[in-house]
């Protein structure tokens, strides 16, 4: 088995597993069925296309940025008859950073890798107006499990984010390494911490469809990523060759 893993980062997301009418909710992560929507789009499949090679690939997402919830309303007009539609109440999560890990056969997970290099529609998180603000594919496909790859892929939260939370545990205290929620497909036969209705079956709009879908919570630490090299400027600059000044002609007499 092989594990493709995601960053999944953006000002705005959205991943509803219980949105109906006129309250559009979010999930604290991503969904499996938003997750895998977003790979059938970066491969181009239709809505009506099988799904079932994509369902069966085992899902896990870690938390490295929580971010905030956000409310927001949202009008709309009917495009016959322009009748303003109800008032929709719609909740999003900002800057908010997760790390989702996919599962499965390897040669599978190569050509969802190969689509998120140049995918065949615009992936968003969630919701067509959450775009991501940094690649989707952190690496190509590794073959470890799914705990291995999110236990120990470095930490993806934003620089100043890690400052706040260094100001918060203050100067005197020595704060102690990250602790970052995991949530991982239950394997079957075990009793699961929670379930959500997401694993897709269907994303045809006329009737979609998603299964239950049974998720183990642990945790893992945060392993911080190495120091960045110091910016130097001049780096790219091509020293002119030396030359010696000129010898200054000897003075004049009369």
């Amino acid at each position: 088995m092989s594990v493709l893993l995601l960053r999944l980062a953006g000002p705005l997301q959205a991943w509803g597993s219980a949105a109906r009418f006129a309250r559009r909710s979010t999930e604290n992560a991503p969904t499996k069925s938003g997750v895998l929507g977003l790979l059938a789009a970066a491969q181009g499949r239709p809505r009506q296309a099988d799904l079932s090679d994509l369902a069966a690939l085992r899902f896990g997402v870690r938390i490295d940025q929580p971010g905030s919830r956000l409310r927001d309303f949202h009008t709309a007009h009917h495009a016959d008859s322009g009748k303003a539609m109800p008032l929709s109440e719609r909740f999003y999560l900002a800057d908010a950073v997760f790390v989702a890990g996919l599962e499965g056969d390897p040669h599978l997970l190569h050509q969802l890798y190969e689509a998120l290099l140049c995918p065949r529609f615009l992936p968003y998180l969630g919701r067509r107006s959450c775009p991501p603000s940094q690649p989707l594919a952190m690496n190509p496909p590794q073959e470890v499990t799914l705990e291995e790859a999110l236990r120990h892929a470095e930490w993806q939260a934003s620089r100043w984010y890690v400052q706040q939370l260094q100001h918060t545990a203050g100067h005197d205290a020595t704060p102690g390494p990250e602790v970052l929620d995991v949530l991982l497909d239950c394997p079957t036969g075990d009793v699961p911490d929670f379930s959500l209705r997401d694993t897709p079956v269907s994303y045809d709009p006329r009737h979609r469809r998603y299964a239950l879908r049974g998720i183990r919570t642990t945790q893992a630490t945060a392993v911080c990523p190495g120091t960045p090299p110091a910016h130097e400027p001049t780096t790219g600059l091509t020293p002119l060759p030396f030359e010696p000044p000129a010898t200054p002609p000897p003075p004049r007499t009369t």
